[in-house]
């Protein structure tokens, strides 16, 4: 049985290949095109047919209902090919239980702790540019965050094996979305594409299980979200051993990888806006101390730096398109939905829509001004939502606030002339040329206040 025919088709679909050509060459745009067509409409994803939703209370509904809805899909199925079954990845029946274990690694109460990790880190790696220096905004961007994603989860400040893990991060992302396309048959063949990412997959996780190994071996507690994690107890059981492998590689890829992806596209729109650029600048020259690091105390202050980065997320939502299973019959919107249908929600698409965000695609803080910035508005959901948001949704916000902070109060950062920036899809939404240099600034308020 398919799924039912009442249900509005995506023009442009070819044969074998659906609308997979559409997806690879202009993914957004194609997105963004879907509702004129209706608020539940039909895709091919290769040879498969799936629904997208181009409604908010539809995607709210089946966030809110993740037995009906199980992560699933094309694209949770090859991510976990990678990720393992960790929080991320894995189906209803595991989720609760690996829920309440990993929680105790997120608890608000930790917070400060992870921060004052994160600043040390950040100022260790902005304090190594140099002005005048031409970077690739997005690499320099996951260094830092790879930085204090290490700092914060192994307790581990070397730099030796960083530019490895970034290299291989990125293929395992790009590799993700490109298999999401491809039948079964075409995942085993040795194309050269497959082969980078079956290594690049094989390198994370071997790297991951001897940090592991090695941490277990030290058997010292020293705050770290592993140790955490190693300790977590749930009536007297704890995460197995390939458990722990697959939370540190899902907490580390989001850890990395999207928190980057969230600061490049901010730089890259404040140098687009230099009147948002001055306002940022007074407000961090006004709370941060003169050549310090922003600090978890300051956070509160640094208002037009959150609406910043909850606009960057609107706008350029990491995790742009995702899966979900139909686990039974069900109806979406009066139409039936079989049991194993696909269900694609994609952030980007309800993000850029006119009657949700008026002007959707102009970069404006300022829509949150007097608003939530902590993603509880329905039409926002750069998290996801119910329960299985993302868990580390308040860790990623603070050290993204915590590093555009520390940046902008010490560095400009320009275009570089000729410059073409375009998102490049994987598992998330990336930019692509983003190429800048950087200026030392000077403030004009030295005696800002000093942190506690």
């Amino acid at each position: 049985m398919g799924i039912a025919r009442t249900i509005p088709r995506a023009p442009g679909s070819l044969p074998l290949l659906g609308h997979a050509l559409s997806l690879r060459r202009h993914p957004l745009a194609f997105l963004v095109s879907l509702p004129a067509h209706g608020d539940v409409v039909r895709v091919k994803l290769g040879p498969a047919a799936a629904l997208v939703l181009c409604d908010p209370d539809l995607v709210q509904k089946v966030l809110l209902d993740d037995r009906t809805f199980d992560k699933g899909g094309p694209l949770i199925e090859r991510g976990r090919e990678g990720l393992g079954n960790g929080l991320a990845t894995c189906p209803h029946g595991d989720h609760r239980r690996q829920r309440r274990l990993t929680q105790q690694a997120f608890q608000t109460q930790r917070m400060p702790a992870y921060a004052q990790m994160m600043s040390k880190q950040i100022a260790e790696a902005v304090g190594r540019w140099g002005d005048g220096d031409i970077v690739d905004v997005l690499t320099a961007m996951q260094t830092i965050t790879a930085r204090t994603t290490l700092a914060t989860m192994f307790a581990d400040t070397s730099d030796a094996s960083l530019t490895d893990l970034l290299a291989d991060f990125n293929v395992f992302s790009r590799g993700v979305y490109k298999r999401m396309f491809m039948p079964p048959p075409l995942h085993k063949l040795p194309t050269p594409g497959n082969r980078r990412y079956h290594q690049a997959r094989a390198r994370l996780r071997q790297a991951i299980g001897s940090v592991i190994e090695n941490h277990q071996a030290r058997d010292d507690n020293s705050g770290d979200l592993l140790s955490i994690l190693l300790a977590a107890s749930d009536d007297g059981q704890g995460l197995s051993d390939a458990e722990i492998t697959d939370q540190v590689m899902s907490f580390l890829y989001a850890g990395i990888e999207t928190t980057a992806a969230v600061l490049a596209w901010a730089l890259h729109q404040l140098a687009q806006h230099p009147d948002l650029e001055a306002r940022l600048h007074t407000e961090v020259d006004a709370v941060m101390p003169k050549g310090a690091p922003a600090t978890f105390d300051l956070l509160p202050q640094l208002q037009f730096t959150n609406r910043i980065i909850t606009e960057t997320l609107r706008l350029h939502p990491p995790g742009w398109m995702l899966t979900r299973i139909a686990t039974t019959d069900t109806q979406l919107a009066g139409y039936p939905v079989e049991k194993g249908t696909t269900i694609v929600y994609s952030p980007y698409l309800i993000h850029h829509q006119a009657a949700l965000y008026p002007d959707p695609e102009r970069f404006d803080p300022d829509r949150w001004n007097g608003r939530t910035t902590r993603g509880r508005n329905s039409a926002l959901i750069p998290f996801g939502g119910g329960t299985r948001k993302c868990i580390g949704d308040t860790f990623g916000l603070t050290e993204a606030a915590l590093t555009l902070a520390t940046i902008t109060a010490q560095w400009r950062l320009e275009p570089t002339p000729g410059a073409t920036v375009r998102p490049v899809p994987g598992l998330i939404l990336n930019p692509h040329g983003l190429a800048m240099r950087i200026t030392a600034r000077t403030t004009s308020n030295p005696a800002a206040p000093r942190s506690t």
